[in-house]
């Protein structure tokens, strides 16, 4: 992979995509049957709705490919350059990682982000996804290696675990001599195996307990927009929002509007929340830091944004943080104050999303700060090589 061309690599990326749609019949059976055995399983209807395949998700993968391939190519870029005081000449550029691995849960378009975003970058793909997809993942990777063939590429360089047991996850996450990086995509019980069992280095996605802060200087109707988008636009996914921060002098009327714009989301508020709804349930600190992944929210009145940056300083993920605000002082101090890989202003989490942001697609959204933090595109599948060029020079 690492010999290939630009071109090589684009045109890959862009027969994956048509191989994906002329197999999109057998993919979708595929798929059928793992939701057949997902919901005999009683998996769970955000489980169920992370695995599900329809032909309009199909066309998103396939799409997010051919916006990949159209992609700048990262390997080479030039970083910096300098030339020494005795004449050499040094550069920094990018290079691949090598061998990127992912174990990933139910979500079969994971595939081919991943592939098309490592082969585009050069590097190859070695995908361990669970059991319930077991089936989906096949046919999509079927696809995938077609196209990859049909380039003039290696079709192991987009590889799948065949045998999704616990016992051959472990020995994924110590194949130091294979892999050159790991990436987990999952829930608390993935992250704590891999951090027990792996030797492979790890870039950490992690939870995604996303706050949304309605402050006082908010435009009311964009911020319930913003919330009810956040929370329900695809409440199984990490860019949900799962906690509500209002400050207290719009509580009320926040409040009183979401009773009738999303009465499907339970609501577990704090004292002063609960003052101001019926039939709000009381919030314990476990829900103030839970990852919920479906249509619970968590709801706390603040004083200031002081109270909104403390709150989230204690119980967020470091994932995608957001503030309603039209004072534009109080949003800078939230924006560079709070510590996460993604902050924004008056504007839905759910945009914190690699294809949303330019990236084609994302091989996850890294929460830890070394190397890689956000949306990792195709930069973030990078390393940075030193070259240095002489006319015999010696060191004295």
């Amino acid at each position: 992979m690492a010999r290939t061309t630009d071109g090589q690599r684009a045109a890959a990326c862009r027969a994956m995509a048509q191989h994906l749609r002329s197999a999109s019949t057998a993919i979708l059976a595929a798929n059928a049957a793992d939701l057949d055995a997902g919901t005999a399983a009683d998996l769970g209807a955000t489980a169920l709705d992370r695995l599900r395949l329809d032909e309009a998700r199909l066309e998103s993968m396939a799409a997010g490919l051919e916006l990949v391939a159209s992609l700048p190519d990262p390997i080479g870029d030039l970083v910096s350059k300098d030339v020494r005081p005795n004449g050499l000449r040094v550069a920094r550029v990018r290079a691949p990682l090598g061998v990127v691995g992912v174990i990933y849960e139910n979500r079969p378009n994971v595939t081919s982000d991943v592939a098309g975003l490592c082969i585009r970058s050069a590097n190859a793909a070695y995908l361990r996804g669970s059991a319930s997809a077991l089936q989906s993942n096949l046919a999509v990777v079927a696809a995938l290696q077609a196209g990859l063939v049909e380039a003039g590429l290696p079709p192991a360089a987009v590889s799948l675990v065949k045998d999704p047991s616990h016992e051959v996850a472990i020995e994924f996450m110590k194949m130091r001599e294979v892999l050159d990086v790991l990436v987990p995509r999952g829930g608390p019980s993935l992250i704590a195996s891999m951090l027990e069992h792996a030797t492979v280095p790890v870039i950490l996605d992690g939870d995604g307990n996303c706050h949304v802060y309605v402050d006082r200087a908010a435009d009311l109707e964009m911020a319930i927009e913003i919330i009810v988008n956040s929370k329900t636009h695809r409440p199984g996914v990490c860019n949900a929002m799962e906690s509500l921060l209002l400050h207290r002098d719009v509580a009320p009327s926040v409040l009183e509007r979401l009773a009738e714009v999303m009465p499907e989301v339970e609501l577990r508020g704090d004292d002063t929340a609960r003052r101001f709804s019926d039939q709000m349930l009381a919030a314990s600190d476990e829900d103030f830091a839970t990852e919920f992944l479906g249509l619970i929210c968590s709801v706390a009145v603040v004083e200031d944004l002081d109270g909104a940056l403390n709150h989230i300083a204690r119980y967020g993920t470091g994932h995608s943080e957001a503030i309603v605000t039209e004072d534009a002082r109080t949003a800078e101090r939230f924006l560079n104050e709070v510590d996460a890989a993604a902050v924004l202003h008056n504007a839905s989490t759910r945009f914190v999303d690699g294809f949303e942001l330019g990236l084609g697609a994302e091989v996850g959204i890294s929460t830890q700060k070394l190397h890689a933090r956000g949306p990792m595109g195709l930069e973030a599948l990078t390393s940075v090589r030193w070259v240095i060029q002489g006319e015999g020079q010696t060191r004295s």
